[in-house]
């Protein structure tokens, strides 16, 4: 954390030093997205045979989202498989710790504005997971123009449109709001 007379900044740079010591990826190439646009997980990869490591890693990693909004959808994608992960799982997961390791100073700033406006955006896309056809919703909220709450989850049923998909985060962003 670091003060100014412009605000605050949050982030937990000593903490992905010892995340990537911890898994030997301190040297290591950066990346410079957490995910590959083309990925497509499918449960026809190689299971993953000890998933403690795995757990802890994706553990960490949501901690971390308390800072780093960026990596907060490719972390829930990982969650999803906590208990079955496989070896694309794995790639995925030494993805966002190279791209951690090329953004380890990037955080959150909290600056004092003359205004309490609250902002909120929020997005879905239509049967995003290709395994059960369901959509995801993401959003994020702004007081003041300082970001304070963020979400990105899968959707609990199968929509039947994009409108309705939309329509539920919607309905999500606007329970947050509130």
């Amino acid at each position: 954390m670091a003060t100014s007379n412009n605000g605050v900044f949050l982030n937990q740079r000593k903490y992905i030093l010892d995340m990537l010591q911890d898994a030997k990826m301190l040297h290591t190439k950066p990346t410079i997205t957490p995910l590959d646009i083309k990925l497509r997980l499918d449960s026809s990869s190689k299971p993953f045979p000890t998933f403690t490591t795995y757990q802890k890693i994706v553990g960490k990693f949501i901690y971390l989202t308390i800072t780093r909004p960026d990596i907060t959808f490719v972390v829930s994608l990982l969650s999803q498989y906590m208990h079955a992960p496989t070896s694309q799982h794995l790639d995925l997961m030494k993805r966002i710790l190279r791209y951690l390791k090329g953004t380890i100073s990037r955080g959150i700033v909290m600056t004092r504005n003359r205004h309490t406006n609250i902002i909120g955006y929020t997005d879905s896309d239509w049967t995003g997971n290709a395994l059960d056809r369901r959509s995801t919703t993401g959003y994020c909220m702004f007081v003041g123009g300082n970001l304070v709450s963020w979400k990105n989850k899968k959707q609990q049923v199968v929509t039947r449109s994009s409108a309705e998909a939309k329509y539920r985060a919607m309905a999500s962003a606007s329970c947050e709001l509130i």
